[in-house]
């Protein structure tokens, strides 16, 4: 191949890449800009007096309300009230909490790590538990196939609290193995991921076992048969990556699972984190906070979409071609 041929090839890549990313960032931006604007107009029709809102359960002062008036522009028209409101969140100002008395991206960042490690665990977990007995059962009928499968069905249908409370009365309260509560290193995580991640591994594993047996079938598998290719290496090198597409699509379904999920888990095992914050601020009437965490919980979301839009193109290039 000549180096002009080569070159106008990586060309064309390239476009084909370009055109969904650029799409996928802006339809992206839209959703975080429409998520912010709806915690704003939530914000303004709350029951009662905006700067009441933003107090909340607060310390009520003469100076408390006027720092709230001018820090939100309230004496201003609300189409400027609603610009700052969107100039402070482009430099990244959360707003104050004022019955925490801090920052909101203070509040949010002291406690977004503890959260973090819960869901990437659990997915970790999740994941790697779904892809080892989706390639030890696909394609075979055995017993523990058939236990697989029941297993799954139940951990799907048991909501994640539920799990945790029996892991909590048979490793922590009976054995002894796991602490209680608190956030004590990677031994205290293990229990709450594995309660989180149990239902994204069920989930998981029927999608991906599916998959494999459809791409098993297909005239391709076939035809490697007959080149004398062994059945794991044609699981592993042509089945697998057939099979990931559909699984693919389940990362959205996974964020909200993670987001939803962590806040309970972390309740039911006392772990600090977004959840602990969540519920405190929801509880106390804290707006600041709960518009803060609306929109993390958006900006997650997105940039799990984006990715996975991303991970289309590179399994199946395809789909560079038809967009």
């Amino acid at each position: 191949m000549s180096t002009l041929q080569l070159t106008r090839r990586r060309g064309l890549a390239a476009a084909g890449w370009l055109g969904p990313v650029v799409r996928r960032l802006g339809s992206g931006l839209a959703v975080l800009w429409a998520a912010a604007t709806a915690a704003y107009v939530a914000l303004l029709f709350a029951p009662g007096d905006t700067v009441d809102v933003l107090i909340g359960d607060g310390l009520d002062t003469p100076e408390r309300r006027a720092q709230i008036i001018a820090e939100w522009g309230l004496d201003r028209s609300a189409l400027e009230q609603y610009g700052d409101y969107l100039a402070r969140l482009l430099r990244g100002d959360l707003g104050h909490s004022y019955i925490l008395q801090r920052g909101v991206g203070d509040v949010l960042s002291s406690q977004i790590w503890p959260t973090v490690s819960l869901a990437l665990t659990a997915a970790v977990f999740g994941v790697v538990l779904a892809l080892v007995l989706a390639l030890a059962t696909a394609g075979r009928r055995s017993r523990f196939g058939d236990l697989v499968g029941l297993s799954e069905l139940v951990v799907v249908s048991v909501p994640p609290f539920l799990i945790g409370i029996l892991l909590l009365a048979v490793f922590s309260f009976t054995l002894g193995w796991f602490p209680v509560s608190g956030d004590r290193g990677f031994v205290s995580l293990v229990l709450p991921a594995v309660a989180l991640g149990l239902q994204i591994s069920g989930v998981l594993g029927q999608v991906l076992r599916e998959g494999l047996e459809r791409a098993l079938e297909e005239p391709f598998a076939v035809t490697a048969r007959s080149r004398g290719i062994t059945e794991w290496r044609l699981v592993i090198r042509h089945a697998l990556r057939h099979a990931l597409l559909p699984a693919v699509t389940l990362l959205g379904w996974f964020t909200g699972v993670l987001l939803g999920g962590a806040i309970i888990i972390e309740a039911v095992f006392g772990r600090p984190g977004l959840g602990q914050v969540t519920v405190s601020a929801v509880t106390g009437k804290d707006m600041p906070v709960v518009m803060a965490v609306v929109l993390l919980s958006a900006l997650a979301y997105v940039t799990v979409s984006t990715i996975v839009d991303l991970a289309y193109l590179a399994i199946d290039p395809r789909l560079r071609r038809s967009r």
